[in-house]
């Protein structure tokens, strides 16, 4: 996605040239959050694709909950209609896919991970919107790679996940069926940010850890609000605006495309300090450098886990 208006020094015009390669997922290196990675290509139909686990804990296979209240039956998808339904990944967009009921509301840390490509619904029981892959795609042919997909959970009800969605439109989610092709695990963090204070916050277990000031969009290129997550922790070295950036599950309303890249919004930092506690960015989150230090080593020396819930008020 793209990134703001600077001055026209040859030292800007560097940052913003990397801004736009990186941000427009035009990207030669990925480490995802410095996981020991193998990029594996998910075809899509019972092909198992392990995630990494650093940073979250109990991860296992769903079950479906217990209890008195009825679960209602996911409606049977075929191999073929699973293969012709829309991806939800950062390059797509899934029509009719439901939108987050909650903006605001606290997630409780749960995320989910497909090991397999597997249908999304509308509701529990109801008509399936897209196909949920087990990797999602970064970068641009012929430098693209994939990541484990982890999706921040944001209801429960019985045999049942709503879980935030990475596609286009933003705010968009959808429902999955709680089976064995279905991973689940807590991860402890949370990332806020307040657009009208210029401020991020990092929260471990209900603990704030870490507040800065930082930039936001532009008034004609807006920060879009609401529940997302962080898809990748992205390392770039040979980037001069920022050593690492993270790719949120959400998009510019601004951009549909940047640099070659579908619009996503990230978080990353940024060389001159004047733009923090400003509106300025084409979108993007600019934080200083103990932000991105704190967001890149605070769980034992490791980056937040992808799937960790941002709240952007």
């Amino acid at each position: 996605m793209r990134h703001g208006r600077t001055t026209d020094s040859a030292d800007t015009a560097a940052c913003r040239s990397r801004a736009v390669a990186l941000c427009g997922l035009a990207l030669s290196v990925l480490t995802v959050a410095t996981f020991a990675f193998t990029a594996v290509e998910d075809r899509g139909h019972g092909q198992s694709v392990p995630g990494p686990s650093t940073g979250r804990q109990a991860e296992h296979a769903a079950e479906a909950a217990g209890g008195d209240e009825v679960s209602p039956t996911p409606l049977p998808v075929s191999e073929e209609r699973l293969a012709l339904l829309p991806q939800a990944d950062t390059f797509t967009e899934v029509v009719g896919a439901p939108r987050d009921p909650s903006l605001d509301q606290l997630p409780d840390g749960m995320v989910a991970h497909p090991t397999r490509t597997i249908a999304a619904y509308v509701s529990p029981g109801g008509e399936p919107v897209a196909a949920v892959p087990s990797t999602q795609p970064l970068g641009i042919e012929p430098a693209r790679t994939r990541v484990a997909t982890w999706l921040p959970v944001l209801e429960r009800r019985p045999g049942w996940i709503l879980v935030a969605l990475p596609s286009r439109p933003n705010n968009s989610v959808a429902w999955l069926h709680l089976g064995p092709e279905t991973t689940l695990a807590t991860i402890p963090y949370l990332i806020t940010v307040d657009r009208a204070t210029f401020t991020m916050a990092l929260h471990r277990d209900g603990r704030e850890i870490g507040r800065w000031k930082v930039g936001i969009g532009a008034a004609n290129s807006v920060t879009p609000a609401g529940r997302t997550f962080v898809i990748a922790v992205v390392h770039d070295p040979a980037a001069t605006y920022t050593p690492v950036l993270l790719a949120l599950g959400s998009h510019s309303d601004t951009y549909t495309t940047y640099g070659g890249g579908p619009g996503t919004v990230g978080v990353h930092g940024w060389p001159d300090p004047a733009v923090f506690g400003t509106a300025g960015s084409d979108g993007c989150i600019r934080v200083p450098a103990d932000a991105l230090h704190a967001l890149t080593t605070t769980y034992n020396g490791s980056p937040i886990p992808a799937g960790t819930p941002v709240i952007i008020r």
